[in-house]
């Protein structure tokens, strides 16, 4: 597989950003790297694809600059790019939630490792398991025993907790993380005693784990369409 794909985030706060985009772009171009970035004053969150040494010079440079050194990110390979070009773009939030008060720049939920929450699975602990994803993603996979909203746009979510028990511990994932972070906020503020988010999403569980406690792909916002436990696209 020649492509190595990328997707990261992270949650600082960021000035400047239309020099910011202007240089990402250049780099991004130069390293001819495709996908897509979204700069905002709360963060950055990306999903690039390249070739291998390219995309390695990419996280270099994030590893060495003063705001990205912290982006966690996920990897998987293609034997073709699964996007047709590159964007760079500037926006109110890196993912749109319409809630101000919730500030992941300077809170979040605690972080449940993927083994730690295949153990508490294992275990048959008392939780409820929340997919904070949209309905049309949760169509291809999703945890057994998860908890769906029936949303069709992250927005939705706030309206759609209604039934969701306020004394039961919590655990949330979504696609790679990023959800998670304004979501697990969002119920702290509302009372829930105890909100754990899953590190790194399903992705990272497939990564750590596989697909165990999981049933079917998981959705990806790219041509691939989504992906198998093993990271590898479905075959349409």
């Amino acid at each position: 597989m020649q492509f190595l794909n990328i997707t990261g985030y992270q949650f600082i706060a960021l000035d400047n950003l239309p020099e910011l985009r202007i240089f990402l772009l250049k780099k991004c171009e130069k390293l001819e790297l495709k996908g897509t970035i979204l700069l905002s004053p709360e963060g950055i969150n990306l999903a690039l694809s390249g070739k291998i040494t390219h995309i390695a010079a990419f996280k270099t440079y994030c590893a060495t600059n003063l705001y990205f050194k912290d982006i966690n990110f996920k990897e998987s390979y293609s034997v073709t790019p699964p996007f047709k070009r590159l964007k760079v773009k500037l926006k109110k939030e890196i993912i749109t939630f319409r809630r101000p008060e919730i500030n992941p720049v300077q809170q979040r939920a605690p972080l449940l490792s993927p083994r730690h929450l295949k153990q508490w699975l294992d275990e048959g602990r008392t939780l409820t398991l929340l997919d904070t994803r949209n309905d049309y993603e949760i169509k291809y996979g999703t945890f057994l025993g998860a908890t769906q909203l029936y949303i069709q746009d992250f927005c939705e979510f706030p309206n759609a907790l209604e039934n969701l028990p306020i004394d039961k511990p919590v655990v949330m994932f979504c696609t790679g993380g990023v959800r998670c972070e304004k979501a697990g906020l969002y119920l702290i503020n509302k009372g829930f005693a105890e909100v754990y988010q899953l590190d790194g999403g399903i992705l990272n569980y497939f990564t750590m784990i596989g697909n165990a406690h999981y049933q079917g792909t998981c959705f990806v916002f790219d041509e691939r369409v989504a992906l198998k436990p093993n990271l590898e696209p479905i075959t349409l």
